[in-house]
């Protein structure tokens, strides 16, 4: 499958002056080789709860996995749209990256294999899985969920001696 290529627009306001968009391969490339990703969802009195996780990008699209009953998963089934941030934690170098979408339950067991490889090739144990009943296996018999997220819409930061906000916007889907 091929990744959707957004539309990408500088905010000029929150940028440098000699500052230029930053491109969807550079920000897909960050995504891609991130370690440790923060996701945002909604509690169901509306609070919005923030929580670390480890992911993966395949496909233009991130995949996180979780217990059925943690509170992430719990809040998915009320309100699928959800946020996933990564980055650094300076200002002088990198590439700060939010992206809003919905998370999605993945239980096709070919693509979870997939899912599952990216995963092996990415982290070392305890982040190795094995693919049955439309979920994730770990090692410890647990069972976890598998999310896809598909960006809506992104952000990108840029830091360093120039400053950056960029916004991609992707086709046919909602701002």
């Amino acid at each position: 499958m091929s990744e959707k290529q957004p539309h990408a627009e500088l905010a000029q306001q929150f940028s440098s002056p000699d500052a230029t968009p930053t491109p969807w391969a550079e920000a897909s490339r960050s995504l891609e080789e991130a370690e440790l990703y923060w996701l945002t969802t909604v509690r169901p009195d509306g609070r919005p709860h923030v929580t670390p996780l480890v992911a993966v990008w395949l496909d233009g699209a991130m995949y996180f996995c979780t217990g059925a009953d943690e509170r992430k998963a719990k809040n998915i089934v009320r309100n699928p749209h959800c946020i996933i941030t990564t980055g650094r934690n300076s200002l002088d170098e990198g590439l700060d990256l939010v992206v809003e979408g919905a998370a999605v339950q993945v239980t096709d067991e070919s693509h979870l294999r997939r899912v599952a490889e990216r995963y092996a090739a990415k982290y070392d144990q305890p982040f190795h899985f094995a693919v049955r009943d439309g979920a994730f296996l770990n090692g410890e018999g647990g069972r976890a969920l598998v999310y896809e997220v598909a960006p809506t819409t992104a952000f990108g930061f840029g830091k360093g001696e120039s400053f950056s906000q960029t916004r991609w916007r992707f086709s046919g889907q909602p701002t």
